[in-house]
């Protein structure tokens, strides 16, 4: 009788474990499913002083696009390239596509890239290019909700003092701060138009 008592306390204790080794499973797979999720840019609204005035997303009309891209005037390759690609891309849409898009460029230089220097910059690659200049505050806040990073490098041997290592993707995103896409940076345009032509057929 005593043995039969044991092997039942042996049973309930091995379901138990088992049990609870499930539970703790599911635990984990749930937290790995939820930390992958918030790693994902969530996007969210964008207001700050800009070349053309105080500038929010909200301003777009229903159905317009915002390409939004990070980098800095000082930057020697990666961020004029980006917004050459923004140019070409926008040349192969008609003039109503063309309309509903909106280039941006937000620094994350705020310390050299003054309103007056974007705006001399962003003249290199159209009129319809907006460049943005927030505070650090407001730039921390946008850069982790597009999960965009950055770190400034000093070059003490340099006439500019430091760079910037950047992220380079390009965002499409609408009025309400949804990201539509994400294409990630090239120097050639094709996958930018790709990604346009689909949004803007929508």
């Amino acid at each position: 009788m005593a043995a039969k008592t044991n092997k039942r306390k042996v049973l309930w204790l091995g379901l138990g474990l088992l049990v609870a080794l499930l539970v703790v499973g599911l635990i984990g797979l749930y937290q790995t499913a939820t930390s992958t999720d918030s790693d994902e840019p969530v996007g969210g609204p964008i207001e700050m002083p800009s070349t053309q005035g105080d500038f929010s997303l909200a301003q777009l009309e229903e159905g317009d696009i915002a390409i939004v891209s990070f980098g800095y005037t000082y930057c020697p390759d990666v961020c004029p390239i980006n917004q050459a690609v923004k140019r070409q891309a926008l040349a192969q849409l008609d003039e109503t596509q063309r309309e509903r898009v909106v280039p941006l460029l937000i620094t994350v230089d705020p310390e050299r890239d003054t309103l007056s220097r974007m705006e001399e910059y962003m003249q290199f690659f159209g009129s319809e290019f907006i460049g943005l200049v927030g505070s650090q505050t407001q730039l921390e806040d946008v850069a982790a909700r597009y999960g965009v990073i950055w770190r400034r490098v000093e070059a003490p041997d340099s006439a500019m003092s430091y760079t910037i290592d950047h992220s380079a993707s390009l965002f499409l995103v609408n009025r309400e701060g949804e990201i539509l896409q994400r294409v990630l940076y090239s120097p050639t345009p094709h996958g930018l138009i790709s990604a346009l032509e689909h949004e803007l057929a929508r």
